[in-house]
């Protein structure tokens, strides 16, 4: 009850926002280049949505590739370093370089390894997400007590058995963690990248509005990916309340 009362207060919250962005250009009259209205942006949506449904079923489509792959390769390296010592001073050095970098530092080198197609921004997308969910998995699997892990080693664990089931258990809420601020991390790089160079996308139309000064188009594509990767997070959000309840 309490959360639906919450979600009633976002879209309430929303609602009030847009109402008051409607008047404010309305009675002030602010040029459409300027600041157009939700109105003839949510109409420029409609009119052309075939165009920009394609363009965001690209942009998510490698936003989503990205994201699984940074995901698999931050928890593998997570547990590379935990269970091979000599791994996390190999890796873990080389991870906190990259990513003391900005992501968007290294589009033009994703752009001329991999091309302008879908693969460079997939490649981009999963190097912005692997080291937040190495790191987020590596502190959950660091979680477990001495204590613990000595009472299975008592047992007789070895040490993929106390990995299984010990510390991977423990470390899905960290990795939960991860995961969320991953995906939100991977569209916007997308996007950042598609702007750079692309045949297609929200990012290659936000471009060329851009260029062309159709400020409508701009805010259109904009509302779209906004609106898709909301649902895309929601949906994310809601697998991992289910599978890790006891987050």
């Amino acid at each position: 009850m309490n959360r639906l009362a919450s979600q009633a207060q976002v879209l309430l919250a929303i609602a009030g926002a847009l109402i008051v962005w409607q008047l404010v250009v309305t009675v002030m009259q602010v040029p459409v280049f300027v600041l157009p209205t939700p109105t003839l942006i949510a109409s420029h949506v409609v009119g052309n949505i075939t165009q920009m449904l394609g363009h965001l079923g690209l942009t998510m489509a490698e936003t989503v590739a990205g994201f699984a792959i940074g995901s698999a390769i931050g928890v593998v390296l997570a547990i590379l370093v935990m269970q091979v010592k000599p791994a996390e001073a190999l890796i873990m050095p080389v991870a906190v370089a990259v990513s003391m970098v900005p992501t968007v530092a290294f589009v033009p080198l994703a752009l001329i390894w991999f091309g302008v197609g879908m693969s460079s921004k997939v490649a981009i997308a999963a190097l912005a997400v692997s080291f937040p969910v190495l790191i987020n998995t590596l502190t959950g699997l660091r979680r477990p007590e001495e204590a613990h892990v000595n009472l299975y080693k008592s047992f007789g664990a070895g040490s993929l058995a106390i990995l299984w089931r010990l510390r991977l258990p423990a470390a899905l809420p960290s990795l939960a963690n991860g995961l969320r601020v991953g995906f939100a991390r991977s569209t916007v790089v997308v996007i950042v990248t598609e702007m750079l160079g692309a045949y297609a996308g929200i990012g290659q139309v936000i471009y060329q509005a851009t260029a062309q000064m159709d400020s409508t188009t701009v805010w259109a594509a904009v509302a779209l990916s906004s609106m898709a990767s909301l649902l895309l997070y929601a949906m994310l959000v809601g697998v991992l309340r289910k599978t890790i309840w006891w987050n």
